[in-house]
């Protein structure tokens, strides 16, 4: 590091800035010893009353001193871990604009390759649409990629104002599944619906939840070693809330990390060095989402290689009888 550089660093700042209030505290305490010491000459020469002089003073000057003290530590603290915190992010962030920028690279050095070798060779039909195939995987892993920041952008927008319709989300997650069935095709999901005593509605905006339920239902995949990823799914009503459980037998995660986990450009186990597993925003897209809902989202586990549950809890909006899931 440029030794300019490090004589700013916040943390050696941090350091010189306790020493200067230590040294500073240290030099008005011999100050108002000499001084106290000079008074207490005054007083004796001309037989003063020393209660009416130096009690009262030494009271104030010690309240007013650890006043001002503890502001300054205390400022100072405060000081310091912001900078922590924003430096950490900053990493964060780094890592994860070099993480994405190899994920959009990729798929466009692919895309190039088959172009040449369409250009190059006169290629059999099967050899074409074989080719073709793989073209059109890595324009949807483009897309994916893309969408994924605008989606973010979106529901970063304070003004964003969703399109919300009372539905019913079992139905949502069933047309999910249903039209994303390639996505889940080697994995197993099972969905539990509620008892029939009727239908539960909630206030949720379609497009929003289909990107709740791609993040946290690819993230149970993604991060999944088993040979057949499972997702099972069931749901909960209590107190006018609407539970539903997300339960998959992926990597698991030390309950330490419950909260961290939905924060953004956060990884477990990677926060210095993110995979090319992911971006480090699909859960907090979720919990994002969660709370435009009015919602929340939830995770635990019972550690690592043992599985995750997330729970995302939605308030209940209205029942109709019947179910046709």
């Amino acid at each position: 590091m440029d030794r300019s550089r490090w004589f700013f660093h916040p943390v050696l700042v941090f350091i010189l800035s306790l020493l200067a209030l230590c040294t500073s505290l240290i030099l008005y305490i011999y100050w108002y010893i000499e001084v106290s010491a000079g008074l207490k000459t005054v007083v004796e020469r001309f037989s003063l009353d020393p209660n009416q002089i130096l009690t009262a003073q030494t009271w104030v000057v010690i309240l007013v001193l650890s006043v001002l003290v503890a502001v300054i530590l205390l400022g100072l603290f405060t000081i310091f871990v912001y900078n922590q915190k924003l430096v950490r992010l900053y990493r964060m962030q780094h890592n994860f604009i070099n993480n994405f920028t190899h994920e959009l690279k990729t798929p466009v050095a692919s895309l190039r390759l088959y172009l040449e070798t369409f250009e190059k060779y006169p290629l059999e039909r099967s050899e074409q649409l074989k080719y073709i195939g793989f073209m059109l995987a890595d324009t949807q892993r483009l897309t994916d990629n893309i969408m994924r920041i605008l989606n973010l952008a979106r529901i970063e927008s304070k003004s964003y104002p969703g399109q919300f319709s009372v539905m019913d989300p079992l139905g949502i997650i069933d047309r999910f599944l249903r039209k994303n069935r390639h996505v889940f095709a080697r994995s197993h999901v099972h969905v539990h619906t509620l008892p029939a005593q009727g239908k539960v509605l909630c206030r949720i905006d379609p497009e929003l939840f289909e990107i709740l339920l791609m993040n946290l239902m690819t993230n149970a995949i993604t991060y999944n070693t088993s040979e057949q990823p499972a997702i099972d799914i069931r749901v909960q009503e209590e107190k006018g809330r609407l539970r539903i459980l997300f339960e998959d037998n992926g990597m698991g995660f030390d309950r330490r990390e419950r909260k961290r986990i939905f924060k953004k450009f956060y990884q477990i186990g990677r926060t210095e060095d993110m995979s090319d597993k992911g971006s480090g925003i699909g859960l907090y897209m979720v919990q994002s989402i969660a709370k435009i809902h009015k919602g929340s989202i939830t995770a635990d586990s019972a550690g690592p290689g043992q599985g995750a549950v997330f729970t995302l809890s939605l308030p209940v909006s209205g029942k109709r009888p019947g179910y046709d899931g």
